[in-house]
């Protein structure tokens, strides 16, 4: 492998994209070179995937100084954690291009940059860098939401730029107060993550400097109460622009987390876990009953995935390897599965030009195949054992109850909504009687078969033969579970029911 392959999946979309943008190409280029590009990212995706070696350490290392003067580097790498939110968005980004042929060369364009700025977000091991691409991140989703959305696509698009350019704003003030901190400590500037464990914070402004960091995160993911741009923009959004919000760029949120709060902020992080978890639990609930009243099959689904967000962040919420490596394995079970169902809604919607529910019926008998698929993807949604989503929601409410037995119970109970949901919405759409919309319903085309059955049979894989993606990420993840020890002891709030959770107490930093 080249020296220098991080950089050529960043830089190789965005240098694409604003090539497009620049020039007169038309759309059928602009889509062509999409799919050329996403698929020369999936190559080298898997690439690193069987290079990658079983250790905690960053891997495919460039560090190159950027602004020396103020410690700034050009630094990244991949770990355990990094590298599936990586592949995921590798895997699933040249289904957008060639399912969807008729979009404008702008609309291509931007999923190119926006792909290149997530693979940037996560690659990045300097905090300003990783500032940079998550700014990035926002613009072409801001173009593509704002230009090609629904009738209500305005107000989602302001909805979700104010809440994220205000997250954004928190973010970068805590940066700029843990590069001050260090520098006062150390006698050196420096934003390398890797040292910034090193920080000795406590006090106010580092609560506030935390939250700062936490409400950013919060947002994308999104957390209860900060989910509120979400059905919207869920909703209003082309297809490909929501499948890239739920799939990818919600869990870089996650992994912001993990990767920025918990080594940096530890005490406070141990501190204010269970209230964190709360949230994950109370977000899970809310949206899982929110989804049932829901009529519009890509409106349920935009609940859904954020109620199952929730369960991934209770995973990092609960201190434990067992939990945090749930939430990583199931970052990838989500995005496969929540994130082909959002393509699936999006080739009912080209077709049927209708989204709801009460309009739709009988599919599975006009379309087999397409009912087959959406069915694995569903069960795998709401965590079938056999599929890649139990073995993800069974590591972190197992978790969950070593954290604390209350959140453990709330959140196993709150899965079983979903199921309801979703059983209800599969039953009504593909097995009622047909009508006149659904009459003429075709099934997938063998270039649509053949464009989601590797997906499908990862689905299957993930949730059969695990160990293979489980062995990459439990380094990482004890790695960081490990961190939490080291922190100022802390006695974590904890309501009359609360269990002590792994890490609970734990020691002052070397």
């Amino acid at each position: 492998m080249f020296e220098h392959v991080l950089s050529v999946m960043i830089f190789l979309p965005i240098v694409a994209g604003l090539i497009l943008l620049l020039t007169p190409a038309g759309k059928g280029l602009a889509r062509l070179t999409g799919l050329v590009i996403s698929f020369a990212s999936l190559i080298l995706g898997l690439d690193i995937f069987f290079k990658f070696k079983e250790q905690a350490a960053l891997q495919f290392v460039e560090n190159v100084p950027w602004i020396p003067s103020f410690g700034i580097n050009y630094h990244l790498g991949l770990d355990g954690i990094s590298l599936f939110v990586l592949l995921a968005g590798a895997v699933l980004m040249p289904m957008v291009y060639l399912l969807f042929t008729t979009k404008e060369k702008g609309y291509y364009a931007n999923l190119l940059i926006v792909q290149g700025a997530m693979a940037g977000a996560l690659c990045a091991a300097d905090m300003v860098l990783f500032y940079i691409f998550w700014e990035i991140m926002l613009l072409p989703i801001f173009f593509m939401l704002g230009m090609y959305g629904g009738e209500k696509r305005i107000k989602a698009t302001l909805k979700i730029t104010i809440y994220t350019i205000a997250g954004s704003l928190l973010m970068l003030a805590s940066i700029v107060y843990v590069g001050v901190t260090y520098h006062s400590q150390f006698g050196e500037w420096n934003f390398a993550i890797s040292q910034m464990s090193q920080l000795q914070l406590a006090g106010p402004v580092a609560v506030l400097a935390f939250f700062g960091f936490m409400i950013a995160f919060a947002i994308k993911i999104p957390l209860f109460p900060f989910h509120t741009w979400l059905p919207d923009a869920y909703t209003e959004a082309p297809t490909a622009t929501t499948f890239v919000l739920s799939a990818i760029m919600a869990k870089i949120g996650v992994y912001a987390v993990i990767r920025f709060v918990v080594p940096v902020f530890d005490g406070e992080f141990a501190r204010f876990a269970l209230l964190l978890a709360y949230s994950g639990v109370i977000g899970m609930m809310y949206c899982g009953i929110t989804a049932i009243a829901q009529k519009d099959v890509k409106r349920m689904l935009a609940f859904s995935s954020a109620s199952h967000m929730g369960v991934i962040a209770l995973g990092v919420f609960c201190l434990n390897v067992q939990a945090l490596t749930g939430s990583i394995y199931q970052i990838v079970a989500h995005a496969t599965s929540t994130g082909v169902l959002f393509l699936f809604v999006g080739i009912l919607e080209d077709k049927m030009k209708t989204r709801k529910i009460e309009d739709l019926g009988g599919i599975a008998y006009k379309a087999p195949v397409f009912a087959f698929f959406f069915a694995i993807a569903m069960l795998a949604s709401v965590g079938l054992p056999g599929t890649s989503g139990f073995i993800g929601e069974f590591l972190i409410i197992l978790g969950a109850i070593k954290f604390n037995v209350l959140i453990g119970v709330l959140a196993g109970t709150t899965l079983i909504i979903g199921v309801c949901y979703m059983l209800w919405m599969f039953q009504r759409v593909f097995y009622e009687t047909t009508n006149e919309r659904t009459e003429g319903f075709t099934d997938l085309s063998i270039t649509e078969g053949l464009t989601f059955l590797p997906v499908i049979v990862l689905i299957v894989i993930m949730g059969l033969y695990p160990q293979p993606f489980l062995s990459k990420i439990e380094p990482a993840a004890q790695q960081h579970i490990a961190a939490l020890t080291k922190a100022d002891t802390i006695q974590i709030a904890q309501s009359t029911h609360a269990q002590p959770a792994e890490g609970h107490t734990v020691e002052k930093k070397n």
